[in-house]
């Protein structure tokens, strides 16, 4: 069979990098839902791989970097684009559409600048465009602050992100009224819930929908200090079937699913994390981080693996709970009420 083109730019947008289409430029049958797109995305992100390293795709093997991205003009009264996230497993023939990506956001502007997705009048040569996005997979209204030089979007800069090796342009995000679009905020009406988890124990647990659906737990329940990198938990077997049979048993106490085996069929969400008192650790990069400069530790799983960092979506769940006085996170971060959270992940910190 001859090629196919498809126009397509590939993004690093936070922590994260994904492959961005205009709906409009996709095949007519991948302009919808349905199987005709998810194989497409499938095949160029080089998935499904049973090597697990998407050699022949624009993946690099990690659930940061298999990722899509669909824009289109907004169908939405006062929005500008419609941005549809795509979490693209890397060894199974699956695409997960049931959450956003936090970190993608901050490079949705970006494109829908650049590819002519915004009315020109609203695209200032210099300064600030404000580009407010309906994020289609939870139905909420995000706002991106995009850097504008001379007509053309600024990607360069010296702002500094932890996780990411190089400077760039700062991408500044609003996350309106963050609930996620699957329910109230806590789901089960509490802010700290017992989660029984058959064959492995009962843990504290915060279930919040805020950003992403997220699990908290405490590091210490799991026998972690809260301190930990990648290595010490992605070689390990038995630890990652444990996470994600407590996230699968999370998922069905928030009424995400019907049944535990449904869990498989929808890895993206939602997250599981554990939280820590801070104290002082050396990050992937050898950096130091002192208990001084943070208010609490966090550790994310994302697609079965501890993030690198920390995903855009959790980090808002993160400070939403942080804001909520007697969640988990709260609590690990000292408790009290507060408008901002610094806290520190694999590698390094970050404030929201």
């Amino acid at each position: 069979m001859p090629q196919i083109k498809i126009p397509a730019v590939y993004y690093r947008g936070g922590t994260s990098k994904g492959v961005f289409f205009k709906r409009t430029d996709l095949p007519e049958a991948a302009r919808e839902p349905g199987e005709a797109r998810d194989k497409i995305l499938l095949r160029v992100l080089g998935s499904p791989d049973l090597y697990g390293k998407q050699i022949d795709g624009l993946g690099n093997a990690s659930s940061s970097t298999s990722k899509a991205v669909i824009l289109d003009k907004s169908t939405q009264t006062d929005h500008d684009v419609d941005y549809l996230f795509g979490q693209v497993s890397i060894d199974k023939p699956f695409v997960d559409w049931s959450g956003n990506c936090g970190n993608l956001t901050a490079a949705v502007g970006a494109f829908a600048i650049s590819q002519g997705l915004i009315d020109k009048e609203k695209v200032p040569s210099n300064g600030l465009c404000t580009v407010k996005i309906w994020q289609k997979n939870i139905s909420k209204t995000i706002i991106a602050h995009i850097p504008m030089k001379n007509g053309e979007v600024l990607e360069t800069g010296d702002f500094e992100l932890d996780g990411v090796t190089f400077p760039a342009a700062e991408v500044q995000i609003e996350f309106l009224d963050p609930a996620d679009g699957e329910g109230s905020m806590f789901p089960t009406g509490n802010l700290i819930d017992e989660l029984e988890v058959p064959g492995i124990g009962t843990f504290q647990a915060t279930l919040i929908n805020a950003g992403i659906p997220t699990i908290f737990l405490n590091a210490a329940d799991l026998d972690y200090t809260g301190a930990e990198l990648q290595d010490d938990i992605n070689n390990d077997t038995a630890a990652l079937q444990k996470f994600e049979t407590i996230r699968a048993h999370g998922a069905l106490k928030m009424g995400l699913i019907k049944t535990v085996e449904e869990a498989a069929t929808r890895a993206h969400t939602p997250k599981i994390a554990f939280v820590a008192p801070p104290h002082d650790y050396t990050a992937s990069s050898g950096k130091q981080v002192k208990a001084s400069d943070i208010d609490l530790l966090v550790r994310a799983m994302s697609m079965g693996k501890l993030h690198h960092a920390m995903m855009g979506t959790a980090s808002v769940a993160i400070a939403t709970a942080a804001a909520v006085p007697g969640t988990l996170v709260n609590l690990a971060a000292g408790g009290g009420e507060r408008e901002e959270v610094r806290f520190g992940h694999p590698s390094g910190t970050l404030r929201v």
